[in-house]
């Protein structure tokens, strides 16, 4: 690799503590989403894998299952606790840690305090929102307010998907990260689509996982029945042309099918790099990263790794400092 090559800017990267696994557990996740085991993590081997991968930079954030386990007091503490040791990374490993705090929604009090927290004392570079939280999704209008602060601040917001509440039936006792999260992060895209809540605030740089989940394929079907549906009057725009102003995430099997489908749907200046490790094993990061330095980059581009990083230095100005 030419040494011109920047490293990789990683929007899609979790940590955890040992306090928050312990929390999650006692709240009923000892298997988080139906996968086998919490995951280890510490920064130094976080580092690591970044040096072998030639990852440069990598946003930490708390993936699933979030941080309100059922009480708002506990998750606004929650939700602290986690945001001020992400804080605590980034201040430590200058250059190489960035924070999307987490929120403790649907406690919107709670959330509006945190916003503010996050950014004016801990300089977070954004912030993660779970896809739905009990079954409140982010089109909910009672959600409206924190959309609108996040709107004011030009706030990035990375979704991150979690399991829905008919998980039970809908997963067939299978991980819920292996199809679940990819419908419901079409579930929550869509249902802010048609609450209007990405046409209200165009501010908002919004960061969608996993190439996009299903809504690649469903984007015109999406925009078919919105414009069906949309009170008559209504002069937003369609679907489809709201999901080309929104950013992708590569996290996950991106090639061979799932980029080719999102590149049918959005520019290339919307697709960002994801590991999603510490949830994605470091093997995993490894092969995802070789194949995606393996393959064709769209015209006129020059690499992924170029592309990808370029484009995440736009929209987070303090990583190109």
């Amino acid at each position: 690799m030419s040494p011109d090559t920047p490293g990789y800017l990683d929007v899609h990267a979790h940590f955890l503590t040992d306090s928050y696994v312990r929390r999650a557990r006692e709240a009923g996740h000892e298997l988080p989403d139906g996968v086998p085991a919490w995951p280890a993590w510490s920064a130094a081997a976080h580092l690591e894998l970044m040096d072998r991968c030639s990852i440069e930079t990598s946003m930490l954030s708390i993936s699933s299952p979030g941080v309100h386990f059922g009480d708002d007091t506990a998750a606004r503490h929650l939700a602290r606790e986690v945001n001020e040791a992400g804080a605590q990374a980034v201040r430590d490993h200058p250059g190489r840690f960035g924070l999307f705090a987490s929120l403790p929604l649907p406690d919107v009090d709670g959330a509006l305090e945190e916003i503010a927290y996050a950014y004016d004392t801990l300089d977070a570079d954004g912030v993660i929102l779970e896809t739905n939280t009990h079954g409140t999704y982010l089109g909910d209008p009672d959600l409206e307010p924190v959309w609108a602060e996040l709107g004011r601040r030009r706030a990035v917001v990375f979704l991150h998907p979690t399991s829905p509440v008919c998980w039970e039936r809908s997963a067939l006792g299978r991980p819920r990260p292996m199809i679940e999260f990819i419908f419901d992060t079409a579930r929550t895209v869509t249902d802010l689509l048609m609450a209007g809540t990405l046409d209200r605030h165009r501010d908002l740089t919004v960061i969608v996982p996993h190439c996009g989940g299903a809504l690649p394929v469903l984007a015109d079907r999406i925009d078919g029945f919105m414009r069906m549906f949309m009170p008559e009057g209504t002069e937003a725009p369609g679907a489809v042309e709201q999901l080309g102003r929104l950013h992708y995430d590569l996290a996950g099997p991106a090639l061979p099918r799932q980029l080719p489908a999102l590149l049918n749907l959005v520019g290339s200046d919307r697709l960002l790099y994801g590991s999603d490790h510490c949830w994605t094993p470091a093997a995993g990061v490894e092969a995802h990263v070789a194949g995606l330095d393996a393959a064709p980059a769209p015209d006129g581009t020059t690499g992924w790794r170029a592309l990808t990083t370029a484009n995440a230095r736009r929209i987070l100005p303090r990583t190109a400092r």
